[in-house]
């Protein structure tokens, strides 16, 4: 009960402030005659200012308004039976209430078009989910049957079955990262635990230094632990590292570094590779947006990336040039650093397998 108490003396708190400010105000206008103007025009425009960012309940609405109403129109009324004079000034209250009404009808247009932005995007997230897992079964059966007509044909029919196993694989691929991305944009995906980011990132270069001809450069100094979901995390690093990979060719070095930085795991994916044009670099995180490159991709890399990132409460950046290369550094909180964290960080050189 108590923490329920603070929680609403915490939300009301602008509209306590206001009805103190409003009654001082209308006090003045009572006891001041010739003060009235000003504090009128205060009570009325805090009202509607305070409105515009707050807005209440219907019913809550129209009963303070009939309270301000009233009791500013008898404030004025007061003021010309006591003086004889300002009557005029009593036609200011229905203007206020006016510019009042105006500004609810503002609040709630902002509001439904909030709400119908919000269902948008709600059934923008369920279609991609939908037609992924629609399209899984039949991309997974078509490209077994294509792959087992190109191993049993020659010749052009081999090549156009390889083409179409290709193919396949790609849009499996896109299905794939599109279920992540909508899975990645709800804030509550994560599966947060106390993970070794050290062991992570070693244990993802090995990995990719298995699976690709590069240079490999783990540069580790993260000694503690930090609060991720393992399996994003992963995906998230995975994701920029075959950005590196298409970048560059064989023999290429990729490194890969972790550093803590005021309670956060910083790592970072650097390259040589041909880097990105500075034109293109404002939308490296909008879907489909990427730049063509001889390995193709599905313009979703980053983007998912990003999303990881932020569902985690970190942020993600990228510097690049066509002759320096790209560097894509991630920034996630939760890092507690242990008492090893003086030790000097690892350097790893693994390099991929060689291909004729």
């Amino acid at each position: 009960m108590p923490a329920t108490a603070f929680r609403i003396t915490r939300r009301s708190w602008p509209d306590l402030a206001w009805g103190v400010f409003a009654a001082a105000n209308l006090a003045v206008m009572v006891r001041w005659h010739d003060w009235q103007t000003v504090p009128f025009h205060f009570v009325w425009v805090s009202l509607t200012l305070l409105y515009g960012f707050r807005a209440w309940r219907r019913g809550s609405t129209v009963a303070v308004l009939a309270v301000v109403t009233a009791t500013t129109g008898y404030a004025l009324i007061r003021t010309v039976q006591v003086t004889g004079e300002g009557l005029d000034e009593i036609t200011e209250v229905p203007l206020m209430l006016a510019m009042f009404l105006a500004m609810m009808w503002h609040a709630d247009r902002r509001d439904v078009a909030l709400e119908q932005a919000r269902r948008s995007a709600e059934r923008e997230r369920e279609f991609i989910r939908d037609a992924s897992h629609l399209l899984r079964t039949p991309i997974t059966i078509a490209r077994g049957h294509a792959e087992l007509v190109a191993a049993s044909a020659d010749g052009q029919v081999r090549r156009d079955a390889d083409v179409v196993v290709g193919e396949l694989g790609r849009l499996s691929r896109i299905s794939a990262r599109l279920l992540m991305l909508v899975a990645a944009d709800h804030p509550q995906f994560s599966s947060v635990r106390e993970l070794c980011p050290r062991a992570l990132v070693e244990s993802i270069v090995q990995r990719w230094a298995a699976a690709a001809p590069r240079e490999f450069v783990a540069d580790v100094a993260l000694a503690g632990t930090l609060s991720a979901d393992e399996e994003r995390l992963v995906c998230a690093l995975d994701a920029v590292i075959e950005n590196a990979v298409k970048a560059t060719g064989p023999g290429d070095r990729v490194v890969v570094r972790g550093r803590a930085s005021a309670g956060a795991a910083v790592f970072e994916v650097i390259d040589h590779g041909v880097g990105i044009p500075e034109e293109a670099l404002p939308r490296v995180f909008e879907r489909f947006v990427r730049r063509p490159h001889e390995a193709g991709g599905t313009g979703l890399g980053l983007p998912i990336v990003k999303a990881i990132v932020e569902a985690h409460g970190g942020s993600v950046s990228v510097a690049s040039s066509p002759v320096d290369g790209t560097a894509v550094r991630l920034r996630l909180p939760g890092f507690r650093e242990t008492a090893a964290a003086a030790a000097p960080g690892r350097l790893a050189r693994v390099s991929g397998p060689a291909r004729a």
